[in-house]
């Protein structure tokens, strides 16, 4: 039998980004996954669909598991031979009780791995512009826990300590506590003007920041309506907040955009701007069931005037088959090559192949269109054309071809299918997680978000903004009684990225 083992791995506070290259690795192997409140569902992307999930978190005080149940998950699991992934938010052995139970994984004699994960203790006061150490205002900090009780006769605290001998605290899970938490630090020598800042949800887009003295900040979390989690930072370096809070003022923060597609480059300009990009492909691009059409068109390449393609997976895979029964861009002489948007082009030139025909319109009518200007008097008498394509696409092309007389197959080069993975899950998160634009670059990334989601998908998408590419995906979205906010004029992920810009920079203005 297998040797099961457990990694504990850190997540991070939040932002996917903070995700360790080594905890990303592990997950990718995980076939077991115990996982806390806190993560972020981006995770679930990495995950193979057939693992085993395992929800141990805890919220507004109700926890899903006890500590010794978690334990025991984790030991009857990897004695069963799995790869068990314990995915704890911020780091496992900062306050996440990574050290409880990697002592119980000991005692059983089972293998295990810490993954050290990037602390909220570090990251939200960071992503807040409060440094903890600053050669002007701190050479010391320390991290505390804020969820002591505080009805307990002797504290584990030794608050004297802490109000006197550092230059910076920090408390994580202490809102609840937080006038206790406050009075006890000035009723030990902590100055009650000492610029003290709470963060929540640090590192997220939603994250929101307060600032006060020791004295007031109490008051100030209860009137802003600060709940957990949120970490709370005392010390003079909190002053360099105003200068230095650089997350907060990216133009799209507080943006969570859904994308229903694999995450590409084109879409890293909302990151760089400060969204956070929800990545949720709702199409998987796999291979045909079978090459009978698109062979039969390959063996009879030479009698084609006209190559079509629509998209970059229908070239990618043309030239895959094309290479697979050994042949080769040569076998392309003579023939010209249109492309459907300017990505598509690049591809196609970056694989050596001249592009003849880039149409103003990327769609089904801007092709007629360019191709009408090719001969006279819209006669396609005489032309052959091939038109490698997707599964289930639109026939106006076709049908369009042959009524001007002219010759067109219309082989299935890919299909674009529906993932299952994740749906359910997936599912409460977007209910959970506020999405403020949903992205769609097809009907069909519309149609199966809607099948997967399920009935819920209409009310998640009610109140949310709605970028697509092209009017087919707009008048899909706006048949389900939904309102399309952001279309842009070139058919392009690229040019809906820029649209979704002016769009947030003009609204928030």
């Amino acid at each position: 039998m297998k040797k099961g083992k457990v990694y504990l791995i850190g997540a991070g506070p939040g932002d996917i980004g903070l995700l360790t290259i080594k905890g990303l690795r592990c997950l990718q192997k995980a076939e077991v996954v115990v996982y806390d409140f806190h993560l972020n569902a981006q995770m679930l992307n990495y995950i193979s669909h057939e693992a085993e999930f395992i929800y141990a978190g805890k919220r507004g005080g109700h926890h899903a598991m006890t500590q010794d149940e978690i334990n025991q998950a984790l030991i009857e699991k990897a004695k069963e031979g799995k790869i068990v992934c314990r995915l704890k938010g911020g780091d496992p052995f900062v306050f996440g009780r990574g050290g409880e139970e990697a002592e119980v994984l000991v005692n059983e004699g089972i293998e295990f791995e810490i993954i050290p994960g990037v602390s909220s203790s570090i990251a939200a006061p960071a992503y807040a512009g409060i440094p903890l150490t600053h050669r002007k205002y701190s050479s010391s900090f320390a991290v505390i826990t804020g969820n002591e009780d505080i009805t307990k006769p002797e504290s584990s605290i030794d608050w004297t300590k802490f109000a006197n001998s550092f230059d910076t605290l920090v408390f994580l899970m202490g809102v609840k506590n937080i006038s206790a938490i406050t009075s006890r630090l000035i009723d030990h020598g902590k100055s009650p003007d000492t610029p003290t800042a709470v963060v929540r949800w640090g590192t997220r887009p939603d994250q929101k920041t307060v600032v006060s003295n020791l004295k007031d900040i109490a008051g100030l979390v209860k009137e802003e309506n600060i709940k957990p989690p949120a970490v709370m930072v005392v010390g003079n370096v909190v002053k360099l907040r105003d200068k230095l809070k650089w997350y907060e003022n990216k133009p799209l923060f507080g943006q969570r955009i859904l994308i229903t597609r694999e995450y590409t480059k084109d879409y890293e300009p909302l990151e760089d701007l400060g969204a956070e990009v929800f990545e949720f492909p709702t199409i998987e691009i796999v291979p045909p069931e079978s090459y009978k059409e698109l062979d039969e068109s390959i063996d009879k390449i030479e009698t084609y005037n006209w190559i079509i393609f629509t998209s970059i997976n229908g070239f990618k895979y043309f030239m895959q088959r094309l290479l697979d029964k050994n042949r080769d861009i040569r076998d392309l002489r003579g023939i010209k090559i249109c492309a459907i948007g300017t990505k598509t082009a690049e591809a196609i030139r970056n694989y050596g192949v001249k592009v003849d025909i880039i149409p103003e319109e990327f769609n089904a009518e801007g092709l007629i269109k360019a191709f009408s200007l090719q001969t006279s008097d819209f006669n396609l008498k005489g032309l052959k054309i091939l038109l490698p394509r997707a599964e289930v696409a639109r026939e106006v092309f076709p049908e369009k071809v042959r009524e001007l007389g002219g010759e067109i197959d219309t082989p299935t080069a890919y299909r674009a299918i529906k993932p299952e993975k994740h749906g359910k899950r997936l599912k409460r998160f977007l209910k959970e997680g506020r999405i403020s634009i949903a992205t769609f670059t097809s009907a069909a990334t519309f149609n199966n978000f809607i099948e997967i989601i399920g009935e819920d998908a209409i009310e998640i998408l009610k109140d949310v903004t709605i970028a697509v590419i092209g009017p087919v995906t707009a008048k899909a979205i706006e048949k389900a009684g939904l309102k399309v906010s952001i279309m842009p004029k070139e058919a392009t992920i690229r040019a809906m990225v820029d649209k979704i810009i002016q769009w947030v920079t003009k609204t928030s203005s």
